[in-house]
């Protein structure tokens, strides 16, 4: 791993670690304009999209945050562990939620993001901690697993 990559992995932690609404137009510092960001619910093209997804999740949620637990770093692949923190709006918004995930990061040679690909379970780490689809999800599990 070059020095210049591993700069670029902290940048984007330190970015992603401390995003917030205002900083979310600061998007294009990090990824390439035609970049492809693709998780369990979105699958868009360029930074004005990808800056609307993260711009709805302060929208959605009282306070998120992502906190960096892991990094693998391979030429211009990268791979991040990640807790994304968060209290609901319309449900309990005192207990804080937790998801826990992964993001494959695709860099250009100069750093920027390319594609960007988070991989992380909806069904456990969301729908099962709604009110009525969590009872739910957890039975499905339940019947699944028997």
């Amino acid at each position: 791993m070059s020095d210049g990559t591993r700069a670029a992995v902290d940048r984007l932690c330190v970015f992603f670690e401390s995003i917030s609404p205002q900083s979310v137009s600061r998007m294009g510092e990090f990824y390439t304009a035609n970049a492809r960001f693709k998780d369990p619910f979105n699958e868009v093209h360029g930074v004005p999209a990808i800056q609307r997804v993260f711009a709805h999740m302060f929208v959605s949620l009282h306070a998120p945050r992502f906190v960096v637990t892991g990094r693998i770093v391979d030429g211009t692949q990268c791979f991040l562990v990640w807790e994304f923190r968060f209290r609901f709006k319309r449900f309990d918004t005192t207990t804080e939620q937790v998801v826990r995930g992964g993001s494959h990061l695709l860099m250009t040679e100069d750093g920027l993001i390319q594609d960007h690909r988070d991989y992380w379970d909806a069904a456990e780490e969301l729908y099962e901690k709604l009110p009525v689809v969590g009872s739910l999800m957890r039975w499905l599990k339940q019947r699944a697993n028997s």
